[in-house]
């Protein structure tokens, strides 16, 4: 593997999570490995949470990190390689304070969430204070790369609207 070191300048320094949620869904280590790989090769560090939300909370050998070569023969394989994990510890708010302790402890400030969404029309309280946070931190990433990202100012315009019309209640 070759890295670009332009490329290599723009997730120097970024750890990312990467999870699966909502149960097996075909497509989800390619989604896996697309991320891993184009993360890897950007200068990031990428690290599974495996079995879902549940790993977050429990934290430890839930969190590691993965490699280009980690992703590199799982596109034939069933279901996400990570697994997931339907988290009733991760409802409670005990929990989801628990989970963001073990991402700061893996240095980890920014979260793919890899979803097969099965929500039905109504939202529950514990999804919607998950909905607002990502949004509030989707919004924040976008704002702080913003400036770096100037060629593509009418994508981030779109971004911003489409994060503004997303209704949390």
């Amino acid at each position: 593997m070759s890295i670009d070191l332009a490329a290599a300048a723009i997730g120097a320094g970024k750890r990312i999570g990467i999870l699966t949620s909502g149960g097996d869904a075909q497509g989800m280590n390619a989604a896996v490995r697309a991320v891993v790989r184009t993360a890897v090769s950007h200068g990031a560090r990428v690290y599974a949470i495996y079995e879902g939300y549940q790993g977050m909370v429990d934290g430890g050998a839930g969190i590691a990190e993965l490699t280009w070569d980690d992703v590199g023969s799982i596109l034939h394989k069933g279901g996400t390689v990570i697994g997931t994990f339907r988290s009733k510890d991760f409802r409670e708010r005990a929990g989801r304070l628990k989970a963001a302790r073990n991402l700061l402890q893996h240095g980890i400030d920014r979260l793919v969430d890899i979803v097969l969404s099965s929500m039905p029309g109504t939202v529950s309280a514990e999804q919607a204070e998950v909905l607002a946070l990502k949004k509030k931190a989707f919004a924040a990433v976008l704002e702080a790369e913003a400036p770096r990202l100037k060629r593509i100012q009418p994508l981030i315009e779109e971004l911003r609207g489409e994060i503004e019309a997303i209704p949390v209640s």
